[in-house]
C-alpha cells in the first residue's frame, strides 16, 4: 500500500513522488506521479499533480536530489491531476523554465468543456454523477487549488523542433541540459502528450501513455499510444532506458520486467480489438449500451486495468473502440446503434 506523496527513491538524484487513484463516491480526486531529478546544477520536475499534500511532497523530494541553482518544470499533458501545481515553478527562488505543450493550452485554461466533451459521448452508457455540463464541474471541482499556469510558462512549440536519436530509436521533440533531458512526442493519451527520457539516470517516464491498453480521453489517438509502447519496449531491449515510470502506476520497472509489462498492454489491445469486432456480429451493427458492457467484460477477462479503473473511464474506452473500428452513431437519440458508414458511390 501506497500514500499520497510517498517517495521512492531511485538514486540519490531521483525520486518519483507517488500520487493517488480517484475514488468519485469519496470525493477523492487522483493524482499523477511526479518525477523529480536533478542534473548538474539544474532541478527537473516532470509534473507537479495537485493538493497541498502533494505540493509539500515535491518540496521534500526536491530538497533531496540537491543542491540546485536553476529549475525545469516539465507538463507531460494538460490533464488536471498532473498540472495543477504548476505554479510551484514561481515559488523555486531560482531562474526556471516551465514548458506545457501547446496543443493542451486549451483544456489547461477550461477543464470543465474538456470533461463535457468527454462525459457527453458516454451519456446513458454509463452511470454519471449528474448530466455531463453538471457532472464535469464536479469532477473539476476536486481539483483544487487549480493552478496550471506560473509567470514563466510557456509551450514547448516555441522553441525549434529537433530531431535526435535515441538509439535506433529516430525521435522529433525537445532537448535540454545539453541532451540529458530529452522531451518526445507521443501525443497518443491526448493530444499534446509528450515523454520523457533521462539519459543519464536511464529513468523513460511513460506519464499516462502506459495508462491501459487503449485510450479512453476524447482527443486519444490508439495508434499513437501503442507505437508509443512498442517504442519504449525497443529502448529498453537495446539498453537506451533501465527502469520505466509512469502517471498512474505506484512502481518502478526495471530491464526486462519493462518490456514485459509493455508487450502485455500491446498483447490487450489487439485483444480487444479482436474481442469489439466478435461483440459488432456479422451485421457490423450493435448499440453502444450492450457493446459497452460486452466490452467491460472482455477487459476484465483479459486482465485490464489501467489507471483509476471505473465504469465512466470503461465506457470512455468502448466508445473509442467503436470509432475505431470504423462505426458511428446513426442517430444523435441516446443509445442509437452505431453502424459502419456505406461503402459506396454516390
Amino acid at each position: 500500500m501506497t500514500a499520497l506523496g510517498d517517495l521512492i527513491e531511485i538514486d540519490d538524484r531521483t525520486v518519483l513522488v507517488l500520487g493517488q487513484e480517484l475514488d468519485f463516491e469519496h470525493d477523492q480526486q487522483d493524482v499523477a506521479n511526479a518525477l523529480v531529478h536533478r542534473v548538474g546544477d539544474t532541478l527537473v520536475l516532470v509534473d507537479t499533480g495537485v493538493t497541498e499534500t502533494f505540493r509539500a511532497a515535491l518540496r521534500t523530494a526536491a530538497d533531496r536530489v540537491g543542491p540546485w541553482s536553476r529549475a525545469l518544470v516539465l507538463t507531460t499533458h494538460g490533464h488536471v491531476d498532473h498540472v495543477a501545481n504548476n505554479d510551484l515553478a514561481d515559488e523555486l527562488g531560482v531562474p526556471v523554465e516551465h514548458y506545457v505543450p501547446a496543443l493542451d493550452v486549451d483544456q489547461m485554461r477550461d477543464p470543465v468543456a474538456y470533461w463535457v466533451r468527454a462525459f457527453g459521448r458516454i451519456a446513458g452508457l454509463a452511470p454519471l454523477p449528474a448530466p455531463p455540463a453538471r457532472a464535469a464541474r464536479k469532477v473539476v471541482s476536486l481539483f483544487r487549488p487549480m493552478r496550471p499556469f506560473g509567470a514563466t510558462t510557456c509551450t514547448y512549440e516555441e522553441r525549434p523542433l529537433e530531431r535526435f536519436r535515441i538509439g535506433s530509436l529516430r525521435c522529433t521533440g525537445w532537448t535540454f541540459a545539453d541532451g540529458a533531458v530529452r522531451v518526445l512526442r507521443s501525443q497518443g493519451h491526448c493530444a499534446g502528450h509528450v515523454v520523457v527520457h533521462l539519459s543519464d539516470c536511464g529513468v523513460l517516464h511513460l506519464s499516462d501513455e502506459g495508462n491501459g491498453p487503449c485510450g479512453a480521453m476524447a482527443d486519444a489517438d490508439q495508434l499513437k499510444i501503442q507505437t508509443v509502447l512498442g517504442a519504449a519496449a525497443l529502448l529498453f531491449e537495446e539498453g537506451r532506458a533501465a527502469l520505466l515510470t509512469d502517471g498512474h502506476t505506484f512502481a518502478v520497472r526495471r530491464g526486462c520486467e519493462a518490456v514485459s509489462y509493455l508487450d502485455g498492454l500491446l498483447e490487450q489491445a489487439t485483444a480487444l480489438h479482436g474481442a469489439a469486432l466478435a461483440l459488432t456480429g456479422g451485421s457490423g451493427q450493435v448499440r453502444p449500451s450492450a457493446f459497452n458492457t460486452g466490452y467491460a467484460e472482455a477487459f476484465t477477462d483479459l486482465g485490464g486495468g489501467g489507471a483509476n479503473p471505473n465504469a465512466m473511464f470503461a465506457a470512455m474506452m468502448a466508445v473509442n473502440q467503436l470509432r475505431e473500428l470504423g462505426l458511428r452513431p446513426e442517430t444523435d437519440a441516446v443509445d442509437a446503434p452505431w453502424s459502419r458508414p456505406t461503402l459506396q458511390n454516390d
